[in-house]
Parts: C-alpha cells; structure tokens; sequence
C-alpha cells in the first residue's frame, strides 16, 4: 500500500495538526517561564500552544511540554533513509555462508570506546543471551566474539583488532553529550585507517540509539546502525558483506 502524497501529524483527530514538544528552559517555574516557553512554541511555528506540563529542575530550570497545532505537511515520497540493502538471514544461513566462504570463523570485536560505560547495546548484540529473542553472535558458531566492554580507548581498540585479526570491529556509543558520539567514531576511524591498509583493515561498525544511519560516509565507518537493530540483522551484514552471503 503506498503511502500519501502529503501527510498531517495529529493529535485528537486525524489530520488535525497536533503535535507534542518537550524542553527545558534556564528559567525558574512559574508565569513567566510558561509565558517563555509559549513565545519559543509560537517561534517554532506551534499556533495556538499550550502548556501542559512545567516540572521544575533545581530552582533555575524547567521542563516543559507543550501541545499545540502546526501547519506543515510531511511529504513521505520524500524521505531519505538507509534502507536494509543485504537479505535477513537466519543463524544457519550465516554459518553456512561464513563457514563456505572464509573457511574459518569470522572474528568479531566489540567495545565501548572512550568514557562510554553503557554496555546494554553492544552486550545485546554480542552476548549469547541477545535480546528480544534472537541469540547475540556469541550463538552463531562460525562467528568468534572478542568484547572488550566499557571505556576502551581508541588504542586498545586498535590493538585488539590487530592481536585478534579482526574481521569486523563493532562499537556501541551511548553518551551522545556534546556529540561525544560523533567525535569518537571519528577519531576510531582515524585510528584504524592509520594503523591498517586498506585491504586489511577490519569492517568498522558503529552503533547507538542517536546516530544518524546516513552519516556512515561522513564518520568514516562502513555501516551505523540505530535503534532497535537485533543481533539478526548485524549477523546478516557482517555474512553478506565479509562473506557473501546472498
């Protein structure tokens, strides 16, 4: 069924143009912060806004949600995303594949890299026990998992990917405060292209729920992947794109 030409946000009826903000202001709670947080709504474009919720945050903060209409449209034939390009396999399918092609188990290492110490995205995808249902790579027996953990450096990184004759390096971020996401994909994917030729060097996979799955040119890595991917969908891009699998 292909999708509309153009397209409303609705809150209460279809169409209606209804959406939901959230912020926080430097200001105390109180009119005069409501009264803020309105005058930004009505700059975004949200006319008639409401506040519906103020929750102070220490005595110089507030949170605020405001609910009111918009009039742009959303034209969906429009939108730009990295789409899957590699069929979804099932675990004996990745195998198969890695074990005819390769002749030896495809080696994985996996890290979180710099003060990064959120290990529950990449411990889902690497660890046995996974998550949702699917088993992590640890359960794929063609595929050999390293996890280095929490708050590798770049270096150790490196020296792992070489010690271990990585296939594929895949890194979970997190902490995405003052685009500490970005800056430390960059400086791993510097790292690496340093380190390695370009015939060896291992795939570069980077991961977490604020990256942008476009930018993958731009940080220097060979794939991002964002909210909700499953330990399935890395197994079948790591097979398709190291071992052909089709």
């Amino acid at each position: 069924m292909s999708s509309p030409p153009v397209i409303r946000p609705y809150g209460d009826t279809t169409g209606d143009g209804m959406i939901q903000v959230s912020f926080t202001l430097p200001l105390p709670a109180g009119k005069r912060g409501e009264g803020a947080a309105l005058q930004l709504a009505g700059k975004m474009g949200i006319d008639p806004a409401m506040v519906v919720h103020a929750r102070p945050i220490g005595e110089q903060h507030t949170f605020y949600v405001v609910y009111g209409r918009v009039n742009h449209l959303v034209e969906p034939g429009k939108v730009v995303v990295a789409e899957r390009d590699y069929p979804l396999l099932a675990p004996k399918d990745v195998n198969a594949a890695v074990r005819a092609r390769l002749r030896r188990k495809l080696v994985v290492v996996g890290a979180c890299i710099g003060t990064d110490a959120h290990t529950v995205g990449i411990d889902a995808i690497l660890n046995v026990k996974g998550i949702a249902g699917e088993k992590g790579l640890e359960y794929y027996r063609e595929i050999r998992v390293v996890n280095l953990g929490a708050q590798v450096a770049v270096a150790d990184l490196v020296a792992a990917a070489t010690a271990e004759k990585a296939d594929a390096v895949l890194v979970s971020q997190v902490v995405t405060q003052k685009d500490a996401h970005l800056h430390n994909t960059r400086a791993m994917s510097a790292a690496f292209r340093e380190a390695f030729p370009p015939a060896r060097r291992p795939l570069l996979v980077v991961g977490g729920p604020r990256f942008d799955e476009l930018m993958a040119a731009e940080l220097g890595v060979d794939r991002i992947f964002g909210r909700g991917t499953t330990p399935r969908e890395v197994a079948s891009y790591l097979a398709h794109t190291l071992a052909g699998a089709r």
